[in-house]
Protein backbone atom coordinates (compact mmCIF):
# COMPACT_ATOMS: atom_id res chain seq x y z
CA UNK A 1 0.00 0.00 0.00
CA UNK A 2 1.31 3.57 -0.67
CA UNK A 3 1.85 5.69 2.36
CA UNK A 4 1.80 9.30 1.26
CA UNK A 5 3.28 12.19 3.16
CA UNK A 6 0.60 13.62 5.93
CA UNK A 7 -0.91 9.94 6.15
CA UNK A 8 -2.38 9.63 9.79
CA UNK A 9 -2.11 5.79 11.21
CA UNK A 10 -4.59 5.18 14.24
CA UNK A 11 -2.79 2.05 16.05
CA UNK A 12 -5.24 0.97 19.33
CA UNK A 13 -6.52 -1.46 21.61
CA UNK A 14 -9.13 -1.34 24.02
CA UNK A 15 -6.93 0.85 26.58
CA UNK A 16 -4.27 2.53 24.06
CA UNK A 17 -4.03 4.48 21.35
CA UNK A 18 -1.66 6.10 19.39
CA UNK A 19 -1.82 8.32 16.32
CA UNK A 20 1.01 8.30 13.98
CA UNK A 21 1.60 10.89 10.95
CA UNK A 22 3.96 9.64 8.12
CA UNK A 23 6.40 12.79 7.93
CA UNK A 24 8.65 10.73 5.27
CA UNK A 25 7.64 9.59 1.29
CA UNK A 26 5.80 6.61 -0.01
CA UNK A 27 9.32 4.88 -0.07
CA UNK A 28 10.55 6.37 3.20
CA UNK A 29 8.04 5.87 6.25
CA UNK A 30 8.94 8.32 8.98
CA UNK A 31 6.19 7.76 11.63
CA UNK A 32 6.08 10.58 13.78
CA UNK A 33 3.84 10.84 17.06
CA UNK A 34 1.13 13.18 17.10
CA UNK A 35 -0.73 12.07 20.20
CA UNK A 36 -0.89 9.38 22.84
CA UNK A 37 -3.78 8.44 24.94
CA UNK A 38 -3.89 4.71 27.74
CA UNK A 39 -6.43 4.46 30.15
CA UNK A 40 -6.18 1.95 33.42
CA UNK A 41 -8.21 -1.26 32.48
CA UNK A 42 -7.94 -4.16 35.54
CA UNK A 43 -10.11 -7.11 34.92
CA UNK A 44 -13.94 -6.94 35.69
CA UNK A 45 -13.37 -8.55 39.29
CA UNK A 46 -11.29 -6.03 40.38
CA UNK A 47 -13.29 -3.35 39.16
CA UNK A 48 -16.70 -4.33 40.87
CA UNK A 49 -17.78 -6.24 43.94
CA UNK A 50 -21.58 -6.59 43.44
CA UNK A 51 -23.01 -10.56 43.42
CA UNK A 52 -25.32 -10.70 40.13
CA UNK A 53 -28.55 -8.92 40.76
CA UNK A 54 -31.66 -11.73 40.84
CA UNK A 55 -35.43 -11.46 40.15
CA UNK A 56 -38.93 -13.73 41.91
CA UNK A 57 -40.99 -15.06 39.17
CA UNK A 58 -44.49 -12.88 39.57
CA UNK A 59 -46.21 -16.26 39.66
CA UNK A 60 -44.72 -19.52 41.09
CA UNK A 61 -41.38 -20.33 43.06
CA UNK A 62 -38.89 -19.60 39.49
CA UNK A 63 -35.97 -17.44 40.48
CA UNK A 64 -33.48 -16.64 38.03
CA UNK A 65 -29.84 -14.34 38.02
CA UNK A 66 -29.22 -11.50 35.95
CA UNK A 67 -26.03 -11.64 34.23
CA UNK A 68 -23.09 -10.06 35.56
CA UNK A 69 -22.15 -6.43 33.58
CA UNK A 70 -18.47 -6.90 32.20
CA UNK A 71 -16.84 -3.92 33.63
CA UNK A 72 -13.58 -4.50 31.49
CA UNK A 73 -15.01 -4.60 28.23
CA UNK A 74 -17.64 -1.32 28.96
CA UNK A 75 -14.34 0.53 29.60
CA UNK A 76 -12.99 -0.74 26.52
CA UNK A 77 -15.80 0.17 24.46
CA UNK A 78 -15.84 3.54 26.19
CA UNK A 79 -12.13 4.34 25.37
CA UNK A 80 -12.52 3.31 21.88
CA UNK A 81 -15.42 5.97 21.58
CA UNK A 82 -13.06 8.41 22.86
CA UNK A 83 -10.42 7.17 20.68
CA UNK A 84 -12.70 7.85 17.43
CA UNK A 85 -13.67 10.97 18.88
CA UNK A 86 -9.85 12.54 19.11
CA UNK A 87 -9.49 10.85 15.66
CA UNK A 88 -12.41 13.15 14.21
CA UNK A 89 -10.64 16.13 15.96
CA UNK A 90 -7.36 15.32 14.64
CA UNK A 91 -8.96 15.33 11.04
CA UNK A 92 -10.29 18.47 11.52
CA UNK A 93 -7.14 19.96 11.34
CA UNK A 94 -5.78 17.86 8.71
CA UNK A 95 -8.98 17.35 6.40
CA UNK A 96 -6.70 16.18 3.42
CA UNK A 97 -4.76 13.55 5.16
CA UNK A 98 -5.64 9.47 4.68
CA UNK A 99 -6.34 7.51 7.46
CA UNK A 100 -5.29 3.98 8.21
CA UNK A 101 -7.45 2.38 11.18
CA UNK A 102 -4.82 -0.58 13.20
CA UNK A 103 -6.82 -1.72 15.73
CA UNK A 104 -7.82 -5.22 18.19
CA UNK A 105 -10.67 -6.82 15.99
CA UNK A 106 -13.09 -6.51 18.73
CA UNK A 107 -12.19 -2.91 19.32
CA UNK A 108 -12.01 -2.18 15.29
CA UNK A 109 -15.92 -3.43 15.34
CA UNK A 110 -16.61 -0.12 18.34
CA UNK A 111 -14.40 1.82 16.25
CA UNK A 112 -16.47 1.68 13.20
CA UNK A 113 -19.92 2.72 15.28
CA UNK A 114 -18.22 5.92 16.05
CA UNK A 115 -16.41 7.00 13.09
CA UNK A 116 -17.59 10.95 12.62
CA UNK A 117 -17.86 12.25 8.85
CA UNK A 118 -14.09 13.15 8.16
CA UNK A 119 -13.01 10.02 9.57
CA UNK A 120 -15.20 7.65 6.98
CA UNK A 121 -14.36 10.42 4.01
CA UNK A 122 -10.69 10.20 4.72
CA UNK A 123 -10.21 6.17 6.13
CA UNK A 124 -8.40 3.97 3.49
CA UNK A 125 -7.47 1.08 5.12
CA UNK A 126 -8.28 -1.16 8.47
CA UNK A 127 -6.18 -3.55 9.77
CA UNK A 128 -7.08 -5.85 12.04
CA UNK A 129 -4.11 -6.65 14.34
CA UNK A 130 -3.06 -5.27 17.72
CA UNK A 131 0.25 -3.23 17.35
CA UNK A 132 0.00 -0.61 20.23
CA UNK A 133 3.23 -2.20 22.15
CA UNK A 134 4.98 -2.90 18.58
CA UNK A 135 7.82 -0.85 17.74
CA UNK A 136 7.53 2.23 15.72
CA UNK A 137 9.43 0.54 12.64
CA UNK A 138 7.33 -2.78 12.93
CA UNK A 139 4.09 -0.31 12.33
CA UNK A 140 5.64 1.34 9.70
CA UNK A 141 6.77 -2.21 8.12
CA UNK A 142 3.06 -3.75 8.21
CA UNK A 143 1.80 -0.64 6.50
CA UNK A 144 4.02 -0.63 3.60
CA UNK A 145 3.21 -4.48 2.92
CA UNK A 146 -0.29 -4.25 3.43
CA UNK A 147 -2.10 -4.99 0.91
CA UNK A 148 -6.33 -3.95 1.17
CA UNK A 149 -8.24 -7.43 0.41
CA UNK A 150 -11.27 -5.76 0.28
Amino acid sequence: MLISKGTLALIADGAKAILYRNDGGVDDITLAVRWQMEQENPPTHEQGTDTPGRTQASAGTGRSAYSETDLHKLAESDFAKQTADRLEEALGQASDADVIVVAAPRVLGVLRNHYGRATRNQLVAEIDKDLTNAPRDRVADLLSAYVDKR
